[in-house]
């Protein structure tokens, strides 16, 4: 099934499978591909976000259940208490980065660096389809789902994977100064895996 996603500005991006088929203004793709279902979002389209504290966040850092609100909040945990966590339970590492990774997708995440070493959450990563990517050399200041600076992968092109994001602001700079949590969509190899409510 092909799906159009649009935006305020008109940027346009058709979806067939897992792959992009056409970027373009939405006249110029719903010309090209007029049975395609449309989505229309609010804001700017962009190729999405590289997060570089993959370790960091999925395996270093609890998720909590939301089951477990009374008792751990619903904030993630870093630092010595996840450590506590995780060894009192090693079972929860792939449920926690479960929740971890529908956090980088709400915050139009794509895609992780840093070396995973837990089986479990690579085979989460993996499973979820986020993409892999070598970490900066300089990395953007402390451990964040919306690091300062963004980083922003290449601009999409037909025939590559359908990894994108689509946050709530009027322009690049935009984002930039109001981070990754204006986030409303998330494409991961076609599918929309997140979605503001």
């Amino acid at each position: 099934m092909l799906t159009l996603h649009t935006v305020d500005d008109g940027s346009s991006v058709v979806v067939e499978g897992d792959r992009i088929a056409a970027v373009g203004s939405y006249e110029d793709v719903v010309a090209a591909y007029p049975g395609a279902r449309v989505r229309r979002w609010p804001g700017i389209l962009t190729p999405g976000l590289l997060n570089p504290y993959g370790p960091e966040i999925l395996e270093h850092t609890y998720h909590p259940d939301p089951r477990e609100a009374d008792t751990l909040g619903t904030v993630p945990i870093g630092g010595a208490r996840a450590r506590e966590i995780f060894r009192a339970d090693p079972s929860l590492l792939g449920a926690s980065a479960r929740r971890g990774v529908q956090r980088l997708f709400a915050h139009g995440t794509v895609a992780v660096a840093g070396e995973l070493r837990s089986k479990a959450v690579l085979e989460v990563a993996r499973r979820s389809g986020l993409a892999f990517a070598a970490r900066p050399d300089r990395l953007p200041g402390p451990v964040s789902l919306s690091p300062k600076p963004l980083v922003l992968l290449p601009a999409l092109t037909p025939g590559a994977p359908a990894r994108f994001a689509v946050f709530n602001v009027p322009t690049r700079p935009d984002l930039v100064t109001h981070g990754a949590s204006t986030c409303v969509a998330t494409v991961i190899e076609g599918r929309l895996v997140f979605r503001a409510r």
